[in-house]
């Protein structure tokens, strides 16, 4: 059993049914913040095994099709606080434990549902993935180069972005409406809406031409030389962030550019800036351009591979990762000034539900 979990979240008892990408990257979250979770899993797992994802939960392995697996799902479900699910709309009602059923028998529960295209809507049955629900959003549109398909940003916009971390934010405002209300009720975590929301301050900066989702004009999406990366001259790769004229001018003067300053801003010059700093920056390694503009306001860092990042200084001193068994956890975020999240040990489904049941409601109304 996963014993004495430290965290905002200690005492809050989550129910997920096993899946991959944004479910399970959910509940690591809701783990990591000292929920108890009890994974339903399926013999053989999910196909995707993961161990850093997977952390901190207390598993239960059954086939939910049977009577004895919907036994213990909805056992579960009647001690627990949250369920999280992430299945194509109708399974779960199908196999009798939707919400429905569900928060008759426990009113208090917040039932999380995750998936790409929502509940409803033409779309909701056929399947899908990050690409394709970021390409609805306008999201994919807006990213790569000019003339060129579409760039593909891993799928962090979709799944974690618009869909983890949009079902975690519903599941905690639907906790503190439960305190008022006592009652719980269904979150529909769609990653076309939770998308759409995260596109929000270019649908508000549009209107006024403060930006642009044209590939070649986009400041934020590399069109503009202030704000992309460059190779260097050992292969790897530096990154540019000085959008602000301040640190614009600190980027050049560095550089020995200062020639070059008023001509951040004029779009005719964008082209010739662009060569000019890919000459540049082609001059030397990217650990020398890394200590020259380390502690400035330039906006510049190296543009490190994953196996990389337990050396950086920087990530080092705040501990953001550590490696268990061989393999690299990202530290547990947020942090909290008082109670602070962990990492959790991994226990068995069975003595996690009798745990519940010896201690009564979690939260009675």
């Amino acid at each position: 059993m996963i014993a004495a979990p430290s965290g905002p979240l200690a005492g809050l008892r989550v129910i997920e049914f096993a899946g991959i990408g944004p479910g399970p990257h959910c509940a690591m979250l809701l783990s990591d913040m000292g929920a108890e979770v009890l994974r339903i899993d399926r013999k053989g797992g999910n196909g995707w095994p993961n161990p850093v994802v997977d952390r901190g939960r207390a598993t239960k392995v059954g086939d939910i099709r049977t009577d004895d697996g919907r036994a213990f799902c909805l056992d579960a479900a009647d001690h627990a606080d949250v369920v999280i699910e992430g299945y194509r709309p109708g399974v779960m009602e199908r196999l009798g434990l939707g919400p429905d059923i569900m928060l008759e028998r426990n009113p208090r529960l917040i039932y999380g549902r995750m998936t790409g295209w929502g509940q409803d809507g033409p779309l909701a049955s056929p399947a899908g993935h990050d690409i394709n629900y970021i390409a609805l959003t306008g999201a994919l549109a807006a990213i790569g180069k000019p003339e060129e398909p579409a760039t593909v940003p891993l799928n962090l916009v979709g799944d974690f972005g618009g869909g983890s971390m949009f079902l975690a934010f519903g599941i905690l405002a639907a906790l503190w409406e439960r305190e008022r209300s006592g009652e719980g009720q269904v979150v529909d975590a769609a990653i076309i809406d939770g998308v759409g929301s995260l596109m929000t301050m270019f649908a508000g900066l549009l209107p006024a031409r403060h930006i642009s989702l044209k590939r070649d004009e986009n400041i934020l999406g590399g069109a503009a030389p202030y704000y992309r990366s460059y190779m260097c001259s050992d292969g790897e790769e530096i990154s540019v962030g000085a959008i602000e004229p301040q640190f614009f001018a600190e980027l050049m003067t560095k550089l020995g550019l200062e020639a070059h300053i008023p001509d951040q801003n004029r779009r005719e010059r964008w082209s010739d800036l662009t060569q000019i700093l890919e000459r540049t920056f082609l001059t030397q390694t990217q650990a020398y351009w890394a200590e020259l503009f380390s502690g400035s306001d330039a906006c510049v860092a190296p543009v490190l591979k994953f196996d990389n990042l337990l050396s950086h200084p920087h990530l080092q001193a705040r501990q953001s990762y550590e490696v268990r068994d061989g393999v690299t956890h990202a530290a547990v975020a947020p942090r909290f000034s008082r109670t602070t999240g962990a990492i959790q040990a991994h226990g068995d489904g069975n003595k996690l539900l009798a745990a519940w049941k010896a201690r009564g409601p979690s939260s009675p109304a």
